[in-house]
C-alpha cells in the first residue's frame, strides 16, 4: 500500500528538523510541493534546501503543484464555507498527486511548516482524500517545532505561568474580545493586527515574525507602547516580502481573586 508522511519541518531555523523527521524524510521516494507562488518561493526554497542537506541526492523526486486560491475577502458566515471550497480544492490536488505520482510500493511526504497538529490543513485533506475511496494509502504524522514554540523560546519566556491555563486562538478570535477565564492568549493567523483592540488594557505582548528565519523579527513590551512599533514592523516587512507570517503571546495581569 502507498505511504505517506506528514513531517513538521519547524518554524523556518534548518536546524528546527529533528532526527525523527530526518529519517522520514529518507524514506520518502517522492515529495509533494505545493507552489504558493513568486512572493512565497523562499518557503519551497526552505524545503529544497532540507532535502539537498539530508537526504541523499538521486534517492528521491519533487512533484509540485499550484496551491489553489482562497478567498480571502470572505467574513463573518462566509467565513467556514470559504475554508471548506478551499480545502477540498486541495483535496482534489493531493488525490491526484498520489494517485497519478505515488507508485503501489513507494512512499510519499508533505513537509509541513511549523507542526502538523497546529493550525495546518494537511492532515484533515488526507483524511477527506481517504473519505472519498478512490485512492488508499496509509499515513504518519511527525510532529515539528511550532512557531509557537520557537516564539516564547526566542523571547525567553514561558507559554504558561503557574497553575494557570494558555489558550491558543486566531486573530479572527481575538477580535471578539480577551477569551474569558484565561491571562495567557497565544495568537495566530492574524491578519488584521487585532491586539490593537486592547491598547487600553494592562497586557503584555511578545510578537514574532518570520521566526527562525534570517528575517526574524521580535518584539515584546507593553501592549500600548509596543503596538504601535509592531504594526510599523509588520506594514514594512509584508511591503518588503510581499507576506508575512506572525505570531504572538498576550499576557494580561490577572484578576485579583
Amino acid at each position: 500500500m502507498r505511504r505517506i508522511h506528514v513531517i513538521g519541518i519547524g518554524a523556518g531555523d534548518p536546524e528546527h528538523l529533528t532526527l525523527q523527521a530526518v529519517r522520514s524524510m529518507r524514506e520518502a521516494d517522492v515529495f509533494f510541493v505545493l507552489d504558493k507562488g513568486e512572493a512565497k518561493s523562499d518557503l519551497t526554497d526552505l524545503r529544497r534546501e532540507m532535502l539537498r542537506t539530508h537526504v541523499p541526492e538521486g534517492t528521491y523526486r519533487v512533484v509540485e503543484a499550484r496551491d489553489p486560491e482562497r478567498d480571502r475577502t470572505a467574513g463573518g458566515a462566509a467565513y467556514s464555507p470559504a475554508v471548506d471550497d478551499w480545502r477540498s480544492a486541495r483535496a482534489d490536488i493531493y488525490e491526484r498527486l498520489i494517485t497519478d505520482e505515488l507508485g503501489e510500493a513507494e512512499t510519499g511526504a508533505f513537509l509541513v511548516w511549523g507542526d502538523p497538529a497546529l493550525y495546518d490543513s494537511t492532515i484533515g485533506i488526507l483524511d477527506e482524500v481517504l473519505a472519498r475511496g478512490r485512492v488508499e494509502f496509509g499515513y504518519d504524522v511527525v510532529p515539528g517545532v511550532s512557531s509557537v514554540s520557537a516564539l516564547v523560546a526566542r523571547h525567553r519566556t514561558g507559554l504558561n505561568r503557574v497553575a494557570r491555563p494558555v489558550q491558543i486562538t486566531t486573530g479572527r478570535r481575538l477580535a471578539e474580545g480577551f477569551p474569558e477565564g484565561v491571562d495567557d492568549v497565544v495568537v495566530m493567523l492574524d491578519a488584521r493586527q487585532a491586539f490593537r483592540g486592547l491598547a487600553e488594557e494592562d497586557v503584555h505582548i511578545y510578537w514574532g515574525a518570520y521566526i527562525g528565519t534570517p528575517d526574524e523579527i521580535l518584539v515584546s513590551g507593553p501592549i500600548a507602547e509596543t503596538a504601535p512599533r509592531i504594526e510599523e514592523l509588520r506594514s514594512e516587512a509584508r511591503e518588503r516580502k510581499g507576506w508575512i507570517m506572525d505570531t504572538y503571546l498576550l499576557r494580561r495581569r490577572p484578576k485579583e481573586d
